[in-house]
């Protein structure tokens, strides 16, 4: 008899020992906020968890990569206006100085405006970013990852834009310009066909660059969109859910206080009511 009172009171024992730890653990949760204490709790949960925390770092990469390149984007474009804006000026030289008007002087003036013209290109050729790298790059195009399976090159390279059929914008100015100083008319007209074949394909690069900016805000809209969806999914994973687990923590604590009572009650009585 006693040997079975004996056990009955150990088992007691380690029901309220567990009782009490599952509340420690339902405030645990509550405090801090979080449902799953240790990977034991729920490995498929906190596998997933796993999961979505690697995904989201990778997303807050691509996202600075957006970011950044969204920023060289705004600043090649803004070149890409200089240059036009450029190119269009010396084929208005070169067309002012074909004109049987314009006197050897005149002419003069203009070749030297065409060659600072082509100084200038040669100088937005070279334009570096921010983090002092070159904007266009001198090799191939500088290609950055924006999702898992999605690279690209926001900007081109410098040889995309400043190049045409073999010979840099700034060489066709300078040709132009030699030609202006020099009177020749029949090269000064072919100047003024590759001044026109130019700004078409500056205006080519410059709306590339335009397109690569709306894709880059296209996949920006569609990081964030992601990262609110698997936050939102995290947390449903993860989170502690303070209603339910409030409710949880009021049972418990009833539970463990009546066992307690009860407990206690047992061992105020004697050796002789036991064995009654």
């Amino acid at each position: 008899m006693i040997n079975a009172v004996g056990n009955r009171m150990t088992r007691e024992i380690a029901r309220q020992q567990s009782l009490a730890e599952q509340l420690e653990r339902t405030q645990i949760q509550i405090s801090g906020g979080k449902k799953l204490l240790r990977m034991s709790d729920d490995p498929v949960a906190a596998r997933r968890i796993a999961t979505i925390g690697t995904t989201q770092a990778s997303m807050t990469a691509w996202s600075a990569n957006v970011n950044s390149a969204a920023a060289l984007v705004s600043q090649a474009d803004g070149v890409m206006k200089a240059v036009s804006n450029l190119m269009t000026r010396a084929r208005e030289l070169t067309l002012a100085a074909v004109s049987d008007s314009t006197n050897p002087a005149d002419r003069a003036t203009i070749a030297a405006e065409l060659t600072t013209i082509a100084d200038e290109l040669d100088a937005l050729a070279a334009t570096r970013d921010s983090n002092g790298e070159p904007l266009f790059a001198a090799g191939p195009a500088r290609v950055m990852r924006f999702d898992a399976d999605l690279s690209f090159a926001p900007v081109p390279s410098a040889a995309d834009i400043f190049v045409i059929a073999g010979n840099s914008l700034s060489t066709g100015i300078r040709d132009a310009a030699t030609a202006v100083a020099a009177g020749d008319t029949a090269a000064m007209n072919l100047s003024l066909g590759a001044l026109a074949a130019s700004i078409s394909h500056v205006a080519d690069q410059h709306a590339r660059i335009g397109l690569a900016g709306g894709r880059l805000d296209r996949i920006g809209d569609g990081l964030a969109a992601r990262g609110i969806t698997l936050t939102d999914e995290r947390s449903v994973v993860e989170d502690t859910d303070l209603t339910v687990a409030i409710a949880q923590l009021n049972a418990q604590e009833l539970t463990l206080n009546a066992a307690q009572a009860a407990f206690a009650k047992i061992n105020r009585q004697t050796l002789f009511d036991l064995l009654r």
